[in-house]
């Protein structure tokens, strides 16, 4: 029941936030997970995926779910 309230007030909090506010928080939080990621994490874990180009969309299937290609 705790952690229901903590989380119904962390999301109180970030809807009250402006819009600046909010983007500077996701990328602090996103600076401390790499930090995390680059002192912790094994180099045989790092060297198993590709290091992220921040372009993912690029080799999607751009017809994905249309459904006219497919052949059953």
């Amino acid at each position: 029941m705790l952690l229901a309230g903590l989380a119904a007030f962390a999301y109180y909090k970030y809807s009250q936030m402006s819009s600046e506010e909010k983007e500077n928080l996701v990328s602090e939080l996103k600076a401390k997970g790499q930090k995390l990621y680059d002192d912790y994490m094994p180099e045989q874990v790092k060297n198993m995926f590709p290091k992220n180009t921040g372009n993912t969309t690029a080799s999607a299937n751009p017809h994905f779910g249309e459904g006219s290609a497919y052949t059953g």
